[in-house]
């Protein structure tokens, strides 16, 4: 399917905006969601059974040209069987016609995308983790949500309701305005609509194609090298030699009495137990919604604090870069789990490598091996151990002390220069030739038992002067690596 792009001065943009809908229409809302999971549910056993019944043949023996074709995935494929089996199977033909067309031809859309990824995937084709076959969506822990792409998409004149195919007009929780102001100037299109249940509340985000003029930032020939961390949530360094910190607020944290308090009332109360058929009772499912709105309200803080500092960021300088962390990695620590989620450190690098799309930033990751804590700003010297409650870095060579936060945030202002020309290193940007440190291995090093050491000592340690070269500290010898 071709992708659409806007047109020239024209960018594709969301408004997002809270929904209140009555009892008719929530109901209304989570029929339509529920037809969605409905199709793609259908969509994905309808594929896989054909997938299923050529392996079964291919046990019992049966020749290639016998077997049972494969059945395609694509959506006008699923689409035209789709048509044919709401009608004539029992599953949908008591029931389909209640909600929009569009509600179905989400699922369809869901499952052909979640099948192609899986194919991209098998082909090598596809970044990241390896996706498996789709599954299917249960009842009880799938989201809600639906998307509209034909049909009544409008925002209403009196900028406090919205139209819907099949769902009428919805007032909404606040005005509209921002959307509306723009459609009727002609200088914004919607393109589609997507309701959504997150957070307790029902949302309607509409994509719209938005006239907008390229905004300049305010420093262009700035670098800024953005270090992440827990005690501090951002330390930035730019090339011109200042520095700036943001604090972490930790929403979590000041919320965790509430939560406790919380806990403890839903605990005291009778909830659902599916072994037994128990159903919650009225007291549980009020405790319940006002724990679950401590927790939105963290979400709705940190969603808050992430948006203004990447959009100031953004804003403001002509390069940012920052580390590519493996956060999937760091959550295995749990000593630090809940505050690195708390922080939102993948948010961050998210939402940087999109928002500096609208004036013309640009966005570097430093290579994830790459030893910013551990290298020295001024002389480039790398330390071969840096533990993390260190700090302080001193350097053993040029005899430099900085903040460990400060010293990394230098490093990666560094990269934007080095990426140009330059060594990469803050106390020397000048160099024709670029070279770098030689980072970390992909697996840790570590000091290995020495041969000589005798069975007495535990575990075999090596004494100081056995300690092997590749664990002292090194200087600068190879190029920066930009991801």
């Amino acid at each position: 399917m071709k992708k659409f792009r806007p047109q020239p001065g024209f960018v594709v943009q969301a408004y997002r905006f809270a929904l209140g809908p009555n009892a008719a229409q929530e109901a209304a809302l989570r029929s339509h969601c529920g037809a969605a999971r409905a199709a793609y549910n259908w969509a994905v056993g309808w594929v896989s059974a054909s997938w299923w019944q050529r392996k079964a043949e291919e046990s019992y023996g049966v020749v290639e040209e016998s077997l049972t074709k494969w059945r395609p995935w694509s959506l006008p494929a699923l689409r035209k069987a789709f048509n044919e089996a709401k009608h004539t199977g029992p599953r949908f033909a008591g029931w389909w016609e209640e909600n929009s067309k569009e509600a179905y031809s989400t699922g369809l859309a869901n499952a052909a995308a979640a099948f192609g990824n899986y194919a991209k995937s098998k082909q090598g084709e596809r970044r990241g983790r390896a996706v498996g076959m789709p599954r299917f969506k249960s009842k009880r822990k799938a989201r809600l949500a639906c998307r509209f792409t034909t049909g009544t998409i409008r925002v209403d004149t009196d900028g406090r309701h919205v139209t819907l195919p099949g769902l009428g007009a919805i007032r909404t929780h606040e005005p509209t305005g921002k959307l509306l102001t723009r459609v009727q100037a002609g200088t914004a299109r919607i393109l589609s609509a997507t309701v959504r249940r997150e957070r307790g509340r029902w949302f309607v985000s509409f994509q719209a194609e938005v006239q907008r003029d390229l905004a300049k930032v305010a420093r262009p020939d700035v670098a800024v090298g953005i270090d992440l961390g827990v005690k501090t949530l951002a330390v930035m360094a730019d090339s011109t030699g200042g520095i700036r910190e943001e604090a972490n607020p930790r929403h979590l944290d000041a919320a965790l009495g509430q939560l406790r308090r919380a806990s403890r009332t839903v605990f005291r109360r009778r909830g659902p137990d599916r072994r037994m058929g128990q159903k919650p009772s009225k007291r549980w499912e009020k405790a319940n919604a006002a724990r679950n709105r401590v927790h939105h309200r963290v979400a709705n803080l940190r969603a808050d604090a992430l948006h203004k500092l990447t959009t100031a960021v953004a804003a403001e300088y002509g390069t940012v870069v920052v580390g590519d962390l493996s956060v999937a990695g760091m959550l295995k620590n749990r000593r630090l789990a809940r505050r690195i989620a708390d922080a939102g450190f993948g948010e961050i690098r998210r939402r940087l490598t999109y928002k500096p799309r609208r004036n013309g930033c640009r966005i570097m990751a430093a290579d994830r091996f790459f030893p910013s804590s551990k290298t020295c700003s001024g002389c480039g010297a790398v330390k071969a151990k840096l533990p993390l409650h260190v700090r302080t870095y001193a350097c053993g060579v040029c005899g430099l002390v900085i903040d460990r936060d400060a010293n990394a945030a230098h490093n990666l202002a560094a990269l934007a220069a080095a990426a140009v020309t330059g060594t990469g290193v803050a106390g020397d940007q000048d160099a024709v030739k670029a070279s770098k440190p030689r980072g970390v291995d992909h697996k840790t090093r570590t000091t290995r038992r020495s041969r000589t050491a005798t069975a007495g000592r535990a575990g075999g340690a090596a004494l100081p002067d056995q300690r092997q070269t590749e664990t002292r500290d090194r200087t600068q010898a190879e190029a920066l690596t930009l991801w």
